[in-house]
C-alpha cells in the first residue's frame, strides 16, 4: 500500500512534529483510515516533504513525528496554462489534470464566449475551490508542488500583458495553425536550446473569438493545431498540456 500524504506548512523547516489541520486530519483519518505507526508524507506544496509516523490518530488533530525531510527537484521547464472558463464542473477537472501533469500556474480567463462570469466573493470561492481540487490531485499523484491558481483575469488583457515567456502558444482550430512539433523544432533551432517557460491558452466552448485569435497572434502566441477533431475544452487542455509536457521532457 503506498505511503499515505497530507498537506502541510510547518512554522520551521526542520520541525520535529507537525499537526495537522482539521480538514487535513480529517482526510487521512477519517477518509483515508490512516492509524498510528503508519507513514505519512507530508508535503507543502513548494516541493518539501518530511516522511513521518502518524503518533496520534485524532480525527480534528493529527500528530506526524518526523523522521526526515527531503527536498524534491522541480522539473527542468515551467507551464503556465492559461484556460477559459467553461460551464459547469469541467474547470475543476481541468485543474485536477493540470496538477496531475505538473502544470506551474493556472490562469483562469474570462472571453468573449465564456458563459460563466465570477465577480467579487464568488471568485474567491470558486478560486479555494479549484485550490482545493489541486490538493487532492497533487496528494492523489503525489506531485510535491502545487500550482499557483491566479484571480480570474479578462483574456484580452492578460495577452497583452503576457510577458516573459519562452514561448506563447495558442489552441486553434483556424486552418493555418502549426503542429507543436513544428513549433518547438523551430524554436530550438532559432535558440538552440528547448523552451523552459511556455504559456499555453485555451479556449472556452466554441473556442475563442476570430478577433482574440486575431490578438494572440499580434501579441506573440503561435496558433498550435490539437488535431482534426473538435475536443471538449477539458480534453484539450489535458492534451495540450500532455503533449507540451512529454515534448519538453523528451527534447529531440
Amino acid at each position: 500500500m503506498p505511503d499515505f500524504r497530507a498537506y502541510c506548512t510547518p512554522p520551521t523547516a526542520e520541525p520535529a512534529e507537525l499537526m495537522l489541520s482539521a480538514d487535513e486530519s480529517h482526510h487521512l483519518i477519517t477518509v483515508n483510515r490512516a492509524r498510528a505507526g503508519d507513514t505519512v508524507v507530508a508535503f507543502d506544496g513548494r516541493g518539501t516533504e518530511w516522511i513521518c509516523e502518524l503518533t496520534n490518530q485524532r480525527k480534528n488533530a493529527a500528530v506526524l513525528k518526523v523522521r526526515f525531510r527531503q527536498k524534491a527537484k522541480p522539473l527542468s521547464y515551467e507551464i503556465t496554462l492559461g484556460q477559459a472558463l467553461p460551464k459547469g464542473p469541467s474547470m475543476d477537472a481541468i485543474v485536477r489534470k493540470a496538477t496531475e501533469i505538473g502544470a506551474a500556474r493556472i490562469v483562469p480567463l474570462e472571453s468573449e464566449r465564456t458563459q460563466v462570469h465570477l465577480e467579487g466573493d464568488r471568485s474567491d470561492k470558486k478560486i479555494e475551490k479549484w485550490q482545493t481540487a489541486a490538493l487532492e490531485a497533487a496528494k492523489q499523484c503525489g506531485n510535491p508542488f502545487l500550482p499557483e491558481i491566479t484571480p480570474v483575469q479578462q483574456a484580452s488583457a492578460f495577452m497583452e500583458g503576457a510577458r516573459g515567456y519562452d514561448l506563447k502558444l495558442i489552441a486553434s482550430l483556424q486552418p493555418g495553425a502549426k503542429s507543436l512539433q513544428t513549433v518547438l523544432a523551430a524554436f530550438q533551432a532559432a535558440q538552440g536550446r528547448t523552451p523552459k517557460k511556455v504559456l499555453w491558452l485555451v479556449g472556452p466552448e466554441g473556442d475563442f473569438t476570430p478577433a482574440e485569435l486575431s490578438q494572440a497572434r499580434t501579441c506573440g502566441f503561435e496558433p498550435i493545431t490539437l488535431g482534426p477533431l473538435v475536443l471538449r475544452c477539458e480534453t484539450a487542455a489535458t492534451y495540450a498540456l500532455s503533449v507540451l509536457s512529454y515534448e519538453l521532457q523528451n527534447p529531440a
